[in-house]
């Protein structure tokens, strides 16, 4: 097939092992004539391995699911309820094997689920998929009240970041550049020992919290940051409880997030290739020691980070 055949323009080259296996087959009788004659010897050479997928798919609260939309000539839409709002999902592939990922909520309660996928005639089909359920760990700590109540000015500061931070967080829009990112696989912000996993919910003074929605990697105040993937910069701020923080949109609802930072060199609207420095650690916030926070979103729910880099 010639790359002219492929109308969209943020194709992303696919590596699932059953869309090679479906390639293989459409390419059968070019295949044939490269065969050696009856009787000639071959050296065969072992097959490499499969290539991984980014991001792993991990169908739990936190996780990601990877569902298949089959062929099309073009890149499907399609959406996942949450709340009361249908919300725009990140669909990757080429004419050959369209594929939704889904970032499932922290929330989202063990069992079947569906997406929608728009139909070129007006309607919609759905792609079931089910959740499994997964423990994460809880750490129960004691410290000054003062720590875990805000004050009225506090929480109305609270309040205003987090209706800004909701906005932020439901950008979708092609990659940067109007091109396909070639992988989704991400490099770690920073080099460091993880302090602090996705998922752990912390309960202080017997007051349960939110679950932990990104990864720490604990790392001396002014070390550089990098970006995990080509993105480009949608918000740069000092919130309340994040301290010194950047967004990065990395196209279709996925972003990720870096928080307590100690300085932040970039702006609104910068454009980083993977690997750029652009931010250093801090303690900034509320938090009681320089480490990084790193989160990452998709379709408006923050997911575990750990499934986009290698182990």
């Amino acid at each position: 097939m010639s790359a002219t055949a492929v109308p969209d323009s943020t194709v992303i080259a696919h590596t699932d092992p059953f869309v090679l296996s479906r390639r293989a087959a459409m390419l059968g009788a070019a295949s044939l004539l490269a065969l050696p004659a009856v009787g000639q010897q071959t050296k065969t050479k072992p097959l490499p391995p499969p290539p991984t997928l980014w991001p792993q798919a991990l169908p739990v609260p936190g996780g990601v699911a990877r569902l298949s939309l089959g062929p099309a000539a073009k890149r499907p839409v399609a959406h996942v309820r949450q709340g009361d709002a249908d919300v725009p999902l990140l669909v990757v592939g080429d004419v050959i094997e369209w594929t939704a990922v889904v970032g499932i909520p922290l929330a989202a309660t063990p069992g079947e689920a569906h997406i929608t996928v728009l139909l070129d005639g007006g309607g919609t089909r759905q792609v079931p998929y089910t959740i499994a359920p997964k423990q994460y760990k809880e750490q129960h700590l004691k410290v000054p009240p003062r720590t875990v109540d805000l004050s009225p000015e506090d929480q109305a500061r609270y309040e205003r970041e987090r209706d800004h931070q909701l906005q932020v967080m439901a950008t979708f829009t092609d990659q940067p550049g109007g091109t396909a990112l070639p992988s989704l696989r991400m490099r770690v912000p920073v080099p460091g020992r993880r302090s602090s996993s996705f998922g752990l919910r912390r309960v202080f003074n017997g007051q349960p919290r939110n679950p932990h929605s990104g990864m720490d990697i604990a790392a001396a105040t002014g070390t550089p940051i990098v970006a995990p993937l080509a993105g480009r910069v949608i918000d740069v701020g000092d919130y309340f409880f994040n301290g010194g923080t950047v967004w990065l949109d990395h196209g279709q609802g996925l972003l990720s997030m870096v928080c307590h930072l100690s300085s932040m060199d970039v702006r609104v609207g910068d454009v980083l290739q993977a690997g750029d420095a652009f931010c250093k650690v801090g303690a900034t916030g509320r938090v009681t020691g320089p480490h990084l926070h790193w989160g990452v979103m998709l379709n408006r729910t923050m997911v575990d980070p750990a499934l986009f880099v290698p182990a």
